[in-house]
């Protein structure tokens, strides 16, 4: 066997520099594009659900009762009808207030007394006031209270002192009325005196129905229902057909 000769170092540089050496790559340079950054895509709308109108049911045909109107009677029927709706005069108070005693107190009494054929009772004063000179308990004016017939005729002759004209805010809810008069010479049959001078005085007239004396007994007091008070627009249509008086 032969032995294996060892290569000394000078002949492997030989042998490395005759292998022939291999051809560089050639790579080839990509051209670098500028990246654009991403546009952000516009948020995409909720589809709209579509509501379904409900149809409306057909309704079944309402069928309107015909009411007849009531025929409403006017108080005037329903008085002549009924006694106990018919107004009624129940009193006239005539007032004559001076505001001190003596002498023109003393004349008041005396044209109340030739106006009515009554007696006046005097009324006194309820506090001093020191202004007009009125102490408490002084007499300073007086009334007359005429009912039935006499009151009925006094008020004739009143209504002809005012021309028979009243205003409609004379009457109050339950129809009672007032009004005044500035001289009493403008009533019918009444003369000027001297001695007595001029004075006025104020009318009141309380209206009312048969019944209601059950509220002022002394004894089983009751209330006056409802239906059977007196308005203003009845109290205002009786004095317009039994006075002839016009309503402004």
């Amino acid at each position: 066997m032969a032995e294996e000769k060892q290569a000394t170092p000078v002949e492997k540089e030989v042998v490395a520099e005759q292998k022939p050496a291999k051809a560089p790559v050639a790579v080839k340079e990509e051209p670098v594009t500028e990246q654009k950054p991403a546009e952000k895509e516009a948020p995409k709308a909720a589809p709209v659900k579509e509501e379904k109108v409900a149809e409306p049911k057909a309704e079944a045909p309402v069928v309107e009762e015909k009411v007849e109107p009531k025929v409403v009677k006017p108080p005037r029927k329903e008085w002549a009808g009924n006694v106990m709706l018919s107004p009624v005069i129940e009193k006239v108070t005539v007032n004559m207030s001076v505001g001190q005693s003596g002498r023109p107190l003393e004349q008041a009494v005396t044209i109340l007394k030739q106006l009515t054929n009554q007696d006046p009772s005097k009324r006194t004063a309820k506090k001093t006031v020191r202004e007009f000179g009125i102490r408490k308990g002084e007499s300073i004016a007086c009334l007359v209270t005429l009912r039935g017939e006499p009151a009925s005729a006094f008020l004739r002759k009143a209504f002809i002192a005012v021309e028979k004209k009243l205003s409609k805010y004379c009457f109050d809810k339950q129809g009672n009325f007032s009004f005044g008069i500035k001289e009493h010479i403008d009533i019918p049959g009444t003369k000027y005196a001297p001695e007595l001078g001029i004075h006025g005085m104020d009318v009141a007239v309380s209206l009312g129905r048969a019944g209601y004396r059950v509220k002022r007994r002394h004894r089983v007091k009751s209330k006056i229902g409802k239906s059977h008070l007196l308005t203003a627009e009845e109290a205002i249509l009786f004095i317009k057909d039994e006075f002839d008086v016009e309503i402004m």
